[in-house]
């Protein structure tokens, strides 16, 4: 299936077949390809919590005010954003730099830009990792459709309650719940869009 096809047919899924898992494997893979989203200066400022056994979706859900999809589907994703990555970045971009993909010297370019513009900028470390987890999950989304996949980007859930729950680290930012799994029945096609002339202008 074409990358068109996937995202013309692509749709929020609120009811999962809660009878069907996904192995190992599967969840390795699509985490293995949201991994392999854009983001700024390499940083892959992001993490991912694949909450899958009852007990742990059982408690996600609590968290996310009850919604049943989150027990429902195969595997629940938390997306999370990290912060502070720019001090990581060296380390980051070394195998760029062994595999003589990126000069040491633009690797070093990249780091002392990416702390001008990071450290000590809590807005702007906060706004960069909302971004590139957002495109992470979004890249997600469609390796879970193209592999004959439902999922269902949220924004309901007490993200202070889940950074306690789920013992995160300070610098890890909860984004996003992502559940992923077999469709069931009840579930809309994608909703009408906006007609083009609204949202494009040409300058």
């Amino acid at each position: 299936m074409n990358i068109q096809t996937l995202i013309e047919q692509r749709a929020s899924s609120n009811h999962f077949d809660r009878h069907r898992s996904l192995s190992p494997a599967q969840i390795e893979l699509l985490a293995s390809l949201a991994g392999r989203a854009p983001s700024a200066f390499h940083l892959q400022n992001w993490q991912f919590i694949a909450v899958q056994t009852a007990e742990a979706k059982a408690r996600l859900a609590k968290l996310a005010y009850g919604q049943h999809k989150v027990e429902d589907a195969a595997v629940t994703f938390i997306i999370c954003g990290t912060l502070n990555a720019h001090r990581q970045l060296a380390q980051t971009l070394e195998p760029m730099v062994a595999a003589g993909q990126l000069p040491a010297t633009v690797s070093q370019s990249w780091q002392q830009m990416a702390t001008a513009a990071l450290e000590q900028q809590a807005q702007a470390q906060r706004d960069e990792a909302i971004r590139s987890a957002s495109l992470a999950a979004m890249t997600l989304m469609l390796a879970a459709e193209g592999m004959g996949l439902a999922s269902c980007p949220m924004s309901g859930f007490d993200a202070e309650g889940l950074s306690l729950a789920f013992g995160l680290a300070p610098e890890v930012l909860p984004v996003m719940l992502l559940p992923v799994g077999y469709s069931a029945e009840g579930n809309w096609p994608q909703k009408p869009r906006k007609p083009l002339a609204e949202i494009l202008r040409f300058a």
